[in-house]
């Protein structure tokens, strides 16, 4: 026994209760009352303290390249910044570029990945090219390395239309393999930015405009139907309105595997952020939308039509942020121009953990949320998401009565600024242990550049939207 968490409630999806948890050789090895420690064995004081699995992050963008820039955070800084929230896996995306295989994709998206990160990481594949079988039958090979979900966008340039949304669908039912999908209707995107730079209308609040709650639910509609069509599964990605929430109950309710991501972004801030003096900072998609579509996620999440939280960390500099302005030199800098995407890694455990601690939802709901749901919806189970016997101890110590309030000069990534400047938690993490080494110190990042390994993800077959 290399390390004993003693005196702790533990929580689990479904329960919680007081016992120690012990740990030998980076799994967890017991798990029960009045655990006696051995020889040399790090004993650790859990008393008054939740003791819960490492949060799994399904959704961040690290060193992506969008806009005409690098988002701030590398994997580094990425990964012990989600260290210090909580979180001890994370999931980044590797963007296929045009005419190269999947696998390749990944391996050279792996390069970057594993001398530098912090904790565990896998991923999925931002398809970039379906447009020949060559390319479609690619996939084969990144589900045999262990990279089994794919990620379609139906917006931007380098978006899918229909057909090759469809083409991806039914190869992702061969290889058992899941969908997530980007939604927003990209064509009507289109003509509402055009309508409005053409009216001088040019600051953020335009940004959520044009993306607004019609245009992404449309595409939330669309993107059900066409999985019903393929007769398979359907993972949609950082849901943030109310008729795609909607439409998502109504298929999970026909029995349709079809499973929602929501961001505590969109929890948390309502479109009004836009109308601030910085609400470039707040620019992201899909943005922010008003207070019906939030108040019908976090219904989602009560009635389990939420599938998942995940942040879409994908954070700017303020210099970068601001090239959304118009210059005294007559630059014409618009909200088109602002890069899409905010910090969010090291925010999202303690932010659900504090709304549980206020009694919004319960701590159980959060560790399905984070961890357990997303273990099972990505194939790490086998060893991720939840505090069992053999699995990693990738473990959070948190404190339900510290009081915290988040600022930039706390976090632990490399960017300028928060969008979560001032937001005040009841509660906040003391510790977190990946592997069963102590990576956070409740102040400190603790662990090592590189620590980090790849984790292989597993097929899974869908027939229901139980997980």
């Amino acid at each position: 026994m290399d390390l004993l968490i003693k005196g702790g409630k533990v929580v689990t999806a479904k329960t919680t209760f007081k016992a120690d948890v012990a740990v030998k050789n980076g799994k967890i090895s017991a798990i029960g009352a009045n655990l006696k420690p051995e020889k040399d064995t790090e004993v650790v004081d859990a008393k008054g303290k939740l003791v819960l699995p490492g949060a799994i992050d399904g959704h961040t963008h690290l060193a992506m390249p969008f806009g005409g820039t690098i988002s701030t955070d590398d994997y580094f800084a990425g990964t012990r910044s989600a260290a210090c929230g909580g979180t001890t896996t994370v999931f980044d995306f590797v963007l296929q570029g045009q005419g190269e295989k999947m696998l390749d994709a990944i391996k050279r998206r792996n390069a970057l990945a594993e001398p530098d990160a912090a904790v565990d990481y896998s991923f999925h594949i931002g398809v970039g090219d379906v447009t020949n079988d060559k390319m479609l039958n690619s996939m084969e090979g990144a589900v045999e390395f262990g990279v089994t979900s794919f990620k379609v966008f139906m917006v931007y340039d380098f978006g899918v239309d229909d057909g090759q949304f469809f083409k991806t669908l039914q190869k992702a039912k061969e290889l058992n393999a899941l969908v997530g999908v980007h939604a927003e209707n990209r064509e009507v995107n289109n003509v509402l930015v055009e309508k409005y730079l053409s009216e001088g209308k040019t600051d953020a609040w335009w940004h959520y405009m044009s993306k607004n709650e019609d245009v992404e639910g449309e595409a939330d509609v669309r993107a059900i139907n066409l999985a019903k069509m393929a007769g398979t599964s359907l993972y949609i990605v950082h849901l943030a309105n109310k008729q795609g929430m909607e439409a998502v109950t109504q298929a999970r309710a026909e029995g349709y595997p079809i499973f929602a991501e929501t961001c505590p972004q969109y929890l948390y801030f309502t479109k009004e952020v836009y109308k601030r003096p910085r609400g470039r900072d707040f620019v992201c998609s899909p943005p922010m939308k008003g207070k019906p579509s939030q108040d019908a996620l976090w219904e989602g999440i009560k009635n389990g039509n939420i599938t998942t939280v995940a942040t879409d960390h994908c954070p700017f500099t303020k210099k970068e942020k601001d090239w959304g302005i118009k210059t005294k030199t007559g630059a014409k800098g618009n909200f088109t121009t602002i890069p899409n995407g905010c910090a969010g890694i090291e925010n999202m455990y303690p932010y659900m953990l504090s709304e549980a601690n206020k009694g919004r939802i319960s701590f159980n709901k959060v560790v399905e949320l984070c961890a357990t749901n997303p273990a099972k919806l990505f194939g790490i189970d086998y060893c991720k998401g939840s505090l069992s016997i053999g699995l990693d101890a990738d473990i959070v110590i948190y404190d339900p009565k510290k009081s915290f309030t988040i600022t930039n000069a706390k976090m632990h990534g490399d960017t300028d600024h928060t969008i979560w400047e001032g937001a005040k938690l009841k509660g906040y993490p003391v510790a977190t242990y990946s592997h069963g080494k102590l990576v956070f110190d409740g102040k400190n990042f603790v662990g090592e550049k590189g620590a980090g390994k790849f984790v292989k993800c597993k097929t899974v077959k869908f027939k229901s939207p139980a997980l």
